[in-house]
């Protein structure tokens, strides 16, 4: 089969981040599959590129995988864009992928433009050693447990503007005030912004400065605070037996030690719950 599925990189705010291989790549081809075709098109006009556009987002992917097969196997090339970056990094496109391959059709991925790679590579980085794990769990004990779990490399996220002032404090609550972090915004734009310092330093940044576009961020490696959690638990018995409630007790050993709210909320219902 002699058909091709090109996966073609996108800007990701800049128009002009595109190589001359993707433009080309993608006059081409006889169809673009594409997540929002009023997004490709603005992009496409740009380049004087006419290529039909089809639609293929996460609530279709399964319809439009069969159609683009049946494209290929009437031996017309397709390629496959996301709104921004490059297609499959926290983007549709793993359905489609995996009929493509499991009939037998070829592959050609284009290297282009990605928010991870250029975030990093504004970073300073004792290691180049990260973990990437795409967009965030919406809830804050997930959140809490893939932090713990990725606490001993640097952990690169993808977040929403208007969730990331909660997930701010989740890391803080999770691995401590000092836990050192960057955060980039509207990378490759006019308002292009990195940040980086303690989360309680990124929190105050943005409780009084401008938070819009498309964030990506990273957790620095080996944030999380040491805790003797035998000396915690003791102070817990302490405060409990003066009167204190299982909720002053979290406040008061997390704000007087700066210790991990979670890890104390934790051994604190096992103390004030008898276990």
């Amino acid at each position: 089969m002699s058909s091709t599925l090109f996966i073609v990189p996108t800007p990701i705010g800049n128009i002009e981040d595109i190589t001359i291989r993707a433009l080309s790549t993608l006059k081409s081809v006889s169809c673009i599959a594409c997540e929002d075709t009023r997004v490709s098109q603005k992009l496409l006009s740009k380049y004087s590129i006419g290529v039909r556009l089809l639609d293929c987002h996460k609530f279709n992917e399964k319809q439009r995988s069969s159609e683009i097969i049946k494209l290929l196997e009437n031996g017309e090339d397709v390629a496959l864009i996301s709104d921004a970056g490059t297609p499959l990094i926290s983007d549709p496109g793993s359905v489609l992928l995996r009929e493509v391959h499991e009939r037998g059709f070829k592959t050609v991925s284009i290297p282009g433009a990605c928010a991870v790679t250029t975030f990093l590579s504004a970073i300073e980085r004792e290691t180049e050693e990260f973990a990437f794990v795409g967009f965030l769990p919406r809830t804050e004990p997930k959140q809490a447990e893939l932090f713990e779990k990725f606490k001993n490399i640097n952990t690169v996220f993808y977040e929403a503007p208007t969730r990331l002032m909660k997930t701010l404090e989740n890391i803080k609550n999770t691995l401590g005030n000092d836990c050192k972090i960057a955060v980039g915004r509207e990378l490759t734009k006019v308002y292009e912004e990195i940040k980086t310092g303690t989360v309680s330093e990124i929190i105050d940044y943005y409780s009084s400065n401008t938070l819009k576009g498309e964030i990506v961020g990273m957790i620095f490696a080996g944030n999380s605070p040491d805790i003797n959690e035998d000396e915690v638990i003791n102070d817990i018995k302490k405060l409990k037996n003066d009167g204190f409630s299982a909720k002053d007790c979290v406040k008061i050993l997390t704000s007087l030690f700066e210790l991990p709210k979670n890890r104390v909320y934790e051994l604190t219902q096992q103390v004030y719950n008898g276990r």
